[in-house]
């Protein structure tokens, strides 16, 4: 069982625009569209969207078996599954992503453009580079928590980058990369309420989480009283429930939920650190062995050069008390 790298703290910027900016982004969610060449469609800022999604991936374990990080050993080789997405009418990579996590995939409304930002997005874009030599080349698609596995699986998106833990249930899914990301989950709270963690204080209190989240099935396994009916297609609209009023409590990832900290400052993280250990992760389709290949080998550079921790620095930093570093690869004999 590794060691955690640091327990994530808060640093407030929002306020009353945070939480509307929040409510905004909620409401613009939305599916990835049907399975086609991959060339996308969409609007002009490089996102596709559709219409909402109704059908739930598998509830997910946090659990700690061995093979929750061993991936495959890197390879620069291209192989079938890199070939069809190169020989694509449209020559980009198409990932499924988060445009409404702050810091990881979103929208500054402040800038421009409104292009998606974030680190999960730098990713992305370092991927795209590798395969097609432009970190230009990706189409973004957005895709709620609980449609992650089926974009996968119907061929929506080549690749899924989406604060997306690795564990053995997945894996009967999808394949992953190694791990880029060590995080948690964690219980968000207004500051002034009286819940102290995942613990007793939840008893009675309504407590919302992401349909086919891990922080969903951990409240199954042990929910100690807490009203958990409340489960929404995105996490950020957890958020949105909880600032209304209409729920108590948030559990979700420590990574997210300190970057949502950020945006309202009157929630904090409730604990002294997470109570699960997990890793993010790549998803992509089972038996895509080249392309698995391929992207380890783009993180075993990001690790290398220093962008993996340039990205960090951006976009996380700020939101976490401790150094941060990438967990160490592990890969199959």
């Amino acid at each position: 069982m590794r060691t955690r790298r640091g327990t994530v703290r808060l640093r407030g910027w929002g306020g009353v625009g945070a939480m509307a900016a929040a409510c905004a982004l909620a409401g613009t969610f939305v599916l990835a569209l049907p399975p086609g060449d991959g060339d996308g469609g969409g609007g002009d800022d490089g996102v596709d969207r559709g219409g909402p999604g109704v059908t739930v991936a598998a509830p997910a374990r946090a659990d700690a078996d061995d093979c929750n990080d061993r991936s495959l050993r890197p390879s620069p080789k291209d192989g079938p599954t890199i070939d069809a997405i190169k020989n694509r009418k449209v020559k980009k990579l198409v990932v499924g992503v988060d445009q409404n996590s702050y810091q990881w995939g979103y929208r500054d409304p402040n800038k421009k453009g409104g292009e998606l930002e974030g680190f999960d997005i730098d990713l992305a874009h370092k991927i795209a580079e590798e395969i097609f030599g432009r970190r230009d080349a990706v189409k973004f698609r957005a895709i709620p928590t609980n449609q992650r596995i089926p974009a996968i699986q119907s061929g929506q998106v080549d690749m899924v980058v989406r604060t997306m833990t690795i564990n053995c249930a997945r894996l009967d899914d999808v394949d992953f990369s190694t791990g880029y990301f060590e995080t948690g989950q964690q219980v968000l709270a207004p500051k002034k309420s009286d819940i102290t963690g995942y613990n007793d204080t939840l008893k009675g209190k309504k407590v919302c989480s992401a349909a086919g989240s891990i922080a969903a099935e951990e409240l199954d396994k042990e929910s100690f009283g807490a009203d958990i009916s409340t489960k929404v297609p995105n996490q950020l609209d957890c958020l949105v429930r909880l600032q209304l009023g209409e729920v108590d409590a948030v559990v979700t990832d420590s990574a997210l939920a300190a970057g949502q900290a950020a945006q309202d400052p009157t929630v904090e993280l409730k604990g002294k650190e997470p109570f699960t250990t997990e890793h993010y992760g790549v998803a992509m389709k089972k038996g895509s062995d080249d392309l698995v290949r391929r992207v380890n080998k783009v993180l075993d550079d990001y690790r290398e050069d220093g962008g993996w921790q340039k990205s960090y620095d951006k976009w996380l930093a700020g939101g976490l008390s401790a150094k941060v570093t990438p967990p160490a690869p592990e890969y199959r004999d």
